[in-house]
């Protein structure tokens, strides 16, 4: 299992419409991230940073399965509308760099 760190930055006045949005995330979409291998994904919020942990059997493949599931597609799609970044889903990147653990 893998813990992947990850960042993004929801856009200026979107944050309550974010909070929205995930109060309660559709069965399908729990149902195609478990699919996908994600045992566990945590959001913490900082005024517009946002800052996830996820547990994942393989980040990469993780990604490159989601990219082509509609449930997945419809979603990204909302967050395309709330956050600044997009995402590509090439499954490249391993999330935030660790710098520091404590032993």
């Amino acid at each position: 299992m893998q813990t992947i760190a990850l960042h993004t930055r929801i856009k200026a006045g979107r944050e309550a419409e974010y909070d929205a949005v995930h109060a309660a995330i559709s069965d399908e979409l729990d149902a195609a991230l478990r699919a996908a291998g994600v045992a566990g994904w945590t959001i913490w919020r900082s005024g517009r940073e946002l800052f996830h942990v996820v547990e994942v059997a393989d980040y990469q493949a993780m990604r490159r399965e989601l990219a082509h599931n509609p449930v997945n597609t419809a979603w990204q799609a909302v967050m395309a509308e709330l956050l600044e970044v997009g995402d590509d889903y090439s499954g490249a990147d391993m999330g935030l760099a660790k710098v520091w653990e404590l032993p």
